[in-house]
């Protein structure tokens, strides 16, 4: 039942601490447009596209006036285009014109499933498409681009793996004069979700249904908010006031869900409970697991703190849906999150710890700017890595660098909006170069005998 209380609390985590449902996307298969000819092919995936997302931004600005409930993102996931590319044999990149002309035509602010997934091998198309990302992604606005090189059931493919650190450092070259912001559209992952909402690495997968909604929620500020009301409790009472925020948080995500999914006449999906930080002061990941008690992001005890919230986070959200999925948990993104770019500035926070604060959050190695001249197969190296953590431990890792064409360690890169801007890291440069050469595949761990 709600009452008058549960109205006010929730207006105020709108108005005061940045609650928002940060993103509606609209899953749609592409699988019914394959032909052999890829013009109709392309003619195919803009009609379809066009045709049921055509209400998508519409809706989403309606639900956001009736309910009083901000919508920052109205986005589309599509089937992998490699898949799709694959009867075709020609050039993926019309695929990726096609798409991006699609999502002006919708008016949404982004599009993903320019994808492939690789995991065990490269099938018909995926070649292809992965070494054509760098030319889509410079020729687009809207679309983004994902690779799954692992999972904890195939191993890691690194041949893939070597090949996406050329990709991602050509990706940047291509849009030097963008801000490298190619390469902030593209995201290379192990134990990749086929229902994530949330951009750059959302696609959707095979198992889905034709269309589908999925919604992303996002709220820090009202965790944070949330644990300031108790300064002195223990660690019992920060995962309970955490569970209890993230029940109330992912609620809103599920009413702004299925109201979508009715107005739209299409299935309502999941709802991804991540905690999705912005740059706006008072929205940030980091500043959370500070008020836990941590005088700085990346101090020793961080990937604790980190691991008390994702858990709190998970078991609030799933007593307030029965569907959740995508990613779920809390993201680490550098140059979108205040409290991360002021650690990564004051020294307090390294690439070698937020590789271990991978182990236990919703993703990896997320938004971090790297030097410009950083070798493609370091790149490869801190991919396998992320892979590794994620193929061990059955979880969604993934990398998104940015290499920053012209600037070294300490120089700024500024995207401006949600994706933030943050200073370069500092990389270790020793060089992996044999190891990476070596391709084959990783075998997959062993499932059983754990211990």
């Amino acid at each position: 039942m709600i009452n008058t209380r549960d109205i006010l609390e929730t207006i105020h985590m709108i108005k005061d601490e940045n609650l928002d449902i940060r993103t509606i996307t609209m899953g749609i298969s592409l699988l019914d447009c394959i032909s052999t000819d890829a013009k109709q092919a392309c003619d195919r995936i803009y009609d379809k596209i066009t045709r049921v997302a055509g209400n998508l931004v519409r809706v989403g600005y309606d639900i956001e006036k009736e309910y009083g409930i901000p919508i920052i993102n109205k986005r589309v996931s599509v089937t992998p285009i490699a898949m799709i590319a694959a009867a075709s044999g020609g050039d993926p990149v019309r695929f990726a014109l096609t798409l991006d002309r699609a999502a002006k035509e919708l008016g949404i602010d982004f599009l993903g499933g320019y994808s492939a997934l690789v995991q065990k091998g490269f099938a018909a198309g995926d070649e292809r498409l992965i070494r054509s990302i760098p030319e889509a992604l410079s020729s687009t606005e809207f679309v983004c681009s994902s690779v799954n090189v692992g999972s904890t059931k195939a191993g890691i493919n690194m041949d893939a793996v070597a090949l996406m650190g050329k990709i991602i450092k050509e990706s940047a070259q291509r849009t030097a004069d963008a801000c490298c912001i190619g390469a902030a559209k593209l995201v290379a992952f192990c134990n990749a979700p086929e229902d994530n909402p949330f951009m750059a690495g959302a696609f959707h997968g095979a198992g889905e249904p034709d269309c589908v909604i999925n919604v992303g929620v996002s709220g820090p500020g009202v965790v944070r908010h949330a644990l300031k009301e108790c300064p002195d409790g223990d660690i019992t009472d920060v995962a309970d006031i955490i569970k209890k925020t993230a029940f109330k948080i992912t609620r809103m995500g599920q009413l702004v869900a299925k109201e979508a999914a009715k107005r739209l006449n299409v299935p309502f999906g999941i709802v991804d409970l991540s905690l999705a930080p912005t740059p706006a002061v008072g929205d940030s990941v980091a500043h959370i697991l500070e008020e836990m008690g941590l005088e700085h992001c990346g101090a020793h005890g961080t990937t604790a703190a980190l691991a008390i919230l994702n858990d709190a986070v998970k078991k609030g959200g799933i007593m307030a849906s029965s569907h959740v999925g995508g990613l779920s948990g809390a993201f680490i993104p550098v140059t979108e999150d205040a409290g991360m770019i002021e650690a990564v500035r004051a020294g307090s926070l390294t690439i070698e710890k937020l590789e271990a604060m991978t182990a236990v959050c919703s993703v990896g190695l997320d938004m971090l700017i790297i030097p410009g001249d950083t070798p493609p197969e370091v790149i490869s190296a801190i991919l396998a890595d992320e892979a590794a953590i994620g193929m061990i431990n059955s979880k969604t890792t993934a990398i998104r660098l940015i290499p920053a064409i012209g600037k070294k360690v300490g120089e700024e890169l500024n995207f401006g909006g949600l994706l933030g801007s943050g200073p370069v890291m500092k990389l270790n440069t020793a060089s992996p170069e044999k190891f990476i050469s070596r391709g084959g595949r990783i075998p997959a761990p062993l499932q059983s005998l754990k211990n």
